[in-house]
């Protein structure tokens, strides 16, 4: 969607009343929940990933996603030799009903779910011309639909491939962390259907939350780290050749 100049002026009253809405936080949250003492992210522990699809199929039930649509993906990478071959990665239907059986044995297979990053300088928030996509103050970046154009800035901008237009609203959707649960006590719907305990929920603000005794005992990495937009989703035991 192209936004002509004229088309800017008009949207600007939104978009400042999109802003004061943020700086007091989301309908969303519950009525106790205390922004300022929470940042959340993710964290993935890939050698326990199986690749069942039980995070993916959890979030679509929870989050009404699209058939074919995905806020949150399983990829399934095969690396024959790193030095002189790019891995091959599928995703069937997002992971959504597993994997089939590998038949290639050599070499190194493992799963790497993905999701929306959270950056906390994230392009997405950046490119966004009316304050639509915005970034919470307990560090989850979210939606609000009633602004959206639908102009895709934000698909485009992101670098992890994590958003879509909603073919049924015609708006941008990406996971939100399931913002509707976490704010009421409760962990996203893929953490708690994850049978191996591959994902959990972490609160970088809390100081007794087990992530950070996990950051200081692994070597957890994030995604394309390079770009430099401070992802809070971190991934260990994630293999140099994914991308």
């Amino acid at each position: 969607m192209d936004i002509t100049r004229r088309r800017l002026l008009v949207l600007l009253p939104a978009a400042a009343i999109a802003w004061k809405y943020v700086a007091a936080g989301t309908p969303e949250a519950a009525p106790n929940y205390k922004l300022a003492e929470h940042w959340w992210g993710m964290l993935i522990d890939i050698p326990k990933c199986i690749g069942c699809g039980s995070c993916v199929r959890a979030c679509s039930a929870e989050n009404d996603v699209p058939d074919g649509y995905f806020r949150t993906w399983v990829e399934r990478y095969h690396v024959a030799d790193w030095r002189i071959e790019r891995p091959e990665v599928e995703s069937p239907n997002g992971g959504k009903q597993g994997f089939p059986i590998n038949q290639n044995a050599d070499g190194k297979n493992f799963f790497v779910p993905k999701l929306c990053n959270h950056c906390v300088d994230s392009p997405c928030t950046q490119v966004c011309p009316v304050g639509a996509t915005f970034d919470s103050p307990d560090g989850v970046v979210l939606v609000d639909k009633t602004y959206c154009l639908g102009c895709r800035y934000c698909v485009q901008a992101c670098p992890y491939g994590c958003r879509f237009i909603n073919p049924k609203t015609k708006t941008a959707e990406k996971c939100s962390l399931c913002y509707h649960r976490i704010t009421k006590g409760l962990t996203t719907a893929c953490c708690e259907n994850c049978p191996t305990g591959a994902r959990k929920l972490a609160d970088l603000k809390n100081p007794k939350d087990p992530i950070h005794e996990f950051l200081r005992t692994h070597a957890v990495q994030v995604l394309k780290p390079h770009m430099a937009t401070g992802a809070k989703v971190f991934y260990n035991g994630i293999d140099g050749s994914v991308r």
